[in-house]
């Protein structure tokens, strides 16, 4: 990320977000991405744990009793069968991403300040703000 902001900069109603899961990372390299997140004001960073596919999965249900990625990856496959790492974005409507936001508000609790140490995500806080942006968009 810091190379390509180098290279190409960020507009000034750009937002640089990075968006991991922590099944490949571990709590030193997430502490340095959350030090990176928090430099800048237009800069973000989205975890789940234990991987991306626990965001896509609130889309669709509660995601409670997810104890492994491998779990996580089976009860995805009940929604979407043909998933591997690539999503039809029609499989995503705007009431799915609102469920999928406050499924995930439910699972924050207490609100975690950096990124969830346990089953959880904070996919919301990216998806909130490209939704406002939007909003913005069109109503301003």
């Amino acid at each position: 990320m810091k190379e390509y902001l180098r290279n190409n900069g960020l507009k000034k109603t750009d937002e640089a977000w990075l968006v991991v899961d922590t099944d490949d990372w571990t709590d030193t390299q997430l502490g340095h991405l959350y030090d990176w997140s928090q430099s800048k004001t237009n800069y973000g960073f989205a975890v789940s744990n234990p991987k991306f596919e626990y965001w896509l999965l609130l889309h669709f249900e509660n995601g409670n009793s997810i104890s492994s990625s491998r779990v996580c990856s089976n009860r995805l496959k009940k929604y979407l069968p043909n998933f591997d790492k690539g999503i039809n974005p029609r499989e995503f409507t705007q009431v799915k991403i609102h469920e999928a936001i406050r499924r995930a508000r439910q699972h924050d609790k207490p609100t975690c300040a950096d990124w969830p140490r346990n089953t959880g995500t904070t996919g919301k806080k990216w998806t909130e703000k490209v939704r406002q942006r939007a909003k913005n968009m069109f109503v301003g």
